[in-house]
């Protein structure tokens, strides 16, 4: 497959961004109208087969647009069962992600590993994991998100704390309202 042409991954990133949208602010989806839109690939390599025996694999440069969606990162494992995507690992120094919410509030996320299992609808950040969105930040080690549930558990394994910060819902940004009140 030619590095530019378009590979049956919509879903997935679209999934991905939505979960990552709902750790950093559980009432925001993800721009909906990104679904509808092209989405170009590139990458300096792509490995598979066409049928599901090997995953498919770009490495080098990974760039994944489609509307306001916007990932880079080092590696991207793509696994298919049955004709459909199962399963999406992105990887980086660190793999990134932004995308405008719905309501145009932009997000974004960064982490080691994403790996986002679309049969269990599963999404785990790992190594790093910083996501932000104007109204809140959520950094840690490690944040997984069950989609299916809602529930999301972060954890730094024993090595520091999980850090969360919520802002005001009609609060000025964070640099007009200094902590020691002046």
């Amino acid at each position: 497959m030619h590095p530019h042409a378009k590979h049956p991954l919509p879903a997935a990133l679209a999934s991905l961004l939505v979960a990552a949208a709902m750790i950093a602010a559980p009432d925001a989806l993800a721009r909906s109208s990104d679904r509808n839109k092209p989405m170009d690939i590139a990458a300096d390599r792509q490995t598979g087969s066409l049928d599901e025996s090997t995953p498919t694999v770009l490495s080098g440069n990974v760039s994944i647009t489609q509307g306001t969606l916007n990932v880079n990162a080092a590696r991207a494992v793509i696994n298919s069962r049955g004709g459909a995507i199962s399963r999406v690992v992105l990887t980086g120094g660190p793999a990134r992600l932004k995308q405008q919410l719905d309501d145009g509030t932009p997000m974004s996320a960064a982490a080691s590993s994403i790996d986002y299992n679309l049969t269990t609808e599963v999404v785990t950040f790992t190594g790093n994991v910083s996501i932000q969105q104007p109204r809140g930040t959520l950094s840690g080690a490690r944040v997984v998100y069950n989609m299916r549930t809602g529930n999301v558990t972060s954890g730094n394994d024993g090595k520091g704390q999980v850090k969360m910060r919520i802002m005001p819902k009609n609060s000025p940004p964070a640099a007009d309202n200094p902590p020691d009140g002046g």
